[in-house]
């Protein structure tokens, strides 16, 4: 295995059988230069991307950020992996250390990260954020360094796009914001404060967050007949026209529409939260 270009002292590209590849190993590149030979004992990980433009942004990386955030962003990355027991989408590579290599400068610079959605993330993906969780403690041991609370959310976002085998967060921040944002549709409907640890709030956001997924997939939703869905809409006036009020927000904002049936589903779990 012959280097065909040294990205830094511990990132090589290879060229094995004619296979392009991205070879990773501590100090794997020390005082070598093309076509010297990789030493197969110091290779910890190697890379075959088969999108052409994931691969040129993944080089850019190595090439360009600090090792430390490389590194830390790959042990963050195969912890994960082992955590979840699947390999994650290759993509997380560029990703989250791009994302964290950001996140860790603009943090040294004073700046204050921010999210809106961490109650949420918190409560829809409970793997990925306790990852993010133990990626804070690894990133405090090995940089001294703290992340706030909302990053470890970033970073569970980040897992959880890359686990659905996505390599676009945008679905998954729909999915989170659509929940935000009916929560705080319902919470002023009913002029109550949500407590986010009943099994209510959890069964409702259970029940929108694979709804969604079904209107970004395009999946048929469960028929209800009609005379359940009369007694919904006469026994439960106010969680049905909220429910029809959350219905025309996705349409407005992401172009979905919820059939009468998912809303007559949806007023069922907002009624529920709302006499707890």
């Amino acid at each position: 295995m012959k280097i065909k270009k040294v990205l830094n002292n511990n990132a090589v590209i290879v060229d094995e059988d004619g296979i392009e590849k991205i070879v990773m190993g501590s100090g794997i590149a020390f005082q070598k230069k093309k076509n010297d030979v990789v030493a197969k004992a110091k290779i910890e990980k190697v890379f075959i991307m088969e999108d052409g433009m994931e691969y040129e942004k993944f080089q850019e990386i190595l090439s360009t950020l600090p090792m430390e955030h490389i590194k830390i962003a790959e042990e963050i990355i195969s912890y994960a992996e082992g955590a979840l027991m699947a390999p994650l989408n290759d993509h997380i590579h560029v990703a989250l250390t791009d994302h964290l290599s950001f996140a860790f400068e603009r943090l040294k610079q004073g700046y204050v990260i921010q999210n809106k959605l961490l109650a949420e993330i918190k409560a829809l993906y409970k793997e990925e954020y306790e990852i993010g969780l133990w990626a804070k403690n690894r990133i405090k041991s090995q940089m001294n360094f703290d992340i706030p609370e909302d990053e470890v959310g970033y970073i569970a976002l980040h897992i959880h796009t890359a686990k659905m085998n996505r390599t676009s967060v945008k679905s998954s921040l729909d999915v989170t914001t659509f929940i935000s944002d009916v929560v705080e549709l319902v919470e002023g409907e009913f002029n109550i404060k949500i407590q986010d640890q009943s099994v209510a709030y959890q069964r409702l956001l259970t029940h929108l967050r694979f709804a969604f997924q079904r209107l970004q997939e395009q999946e048929p939703f469960h028929d209800i007949d009609d005379e359940m869905l009369q007694v919904i809409k006469k026994n439960h006036k106010t969680a049905f026209q909220v429910a029809g009020k959350i219905s025309e927000m996705v349409k407005a904002d992401y172009g979905y529409e919820f059939p009468l049936s998912e809303q007559a589903y949806i007023a069922l779990h907002i009624q529920r939260l709302a006499e707890k």
